[in-house]
């Protein structure tokens, strides 16, 4: 038997970076999001948003590849944002693409503090700069990137 252990740290935004992502609701989608980690025998260490755009750290089943995954992740998450307009008010869809960033076991605890203080974070960093941080941490081009495109 093969044993993979396959941590993410997945980053994907509304179209067009609209601010639809409600405070008051959005525990409601990240455990609707859990359960379609549970679906997909995947395990969710952390998820948290910001009204433009969701980060998550889970481990995906080898099973699964990464752009699966994740394409069921925003197809399922954006019918039931669409079913749920009267949280979600302005919610058309998810933006173009993601970015998925794979880490080590030991620097899951410190990609999921990060994900878990967005909130601090984000009153002083936008998400354009967040993102071309994080592309520069992986020795990533910004210019080579359309994610922040629609």
């Amino acid at each position: 038997m093969s044993r993979i252990c396959l941590t993410y740290h997945i980053v994907w935004r509304t179209k067009y970076s609209q601010r639809t992502i409600t405070e008051e609701h959005e525990k409601d989608l990240y455990a609707y999001i859990y359960g379609i980690c549970k679906e997909k025998k995947c395990n969710l260490f952390r998820i948290n948003s910001m009204p433009d755009h969701v980060h998550m750290c889970v481990e995906i089943h080898p099973s699964i590849s990464v752009s699966d995954f994740i394409k069921v992740v925003k197809q399922e998450s954006s019918r039931w944002l669409k079913e749920h307009k009267e949280w979600f008010p302005g919610f058309y869809t998810w933006g173009n693409g993601y970015a998925a960033f794979s880490y080590s076991q030991k620097d899951r605890h410190n990609v999921v503090e990060y994900i878990k203080n967005q909130k601090v974070h984000h009153r002083t960093v936008c998400f354009k700069d967040e993102y071309v941080s994080l592309l520069q941490e992986f020795g990533l081009s910004p210019e080579k990137d359309n994610l922040l495109e629609d």
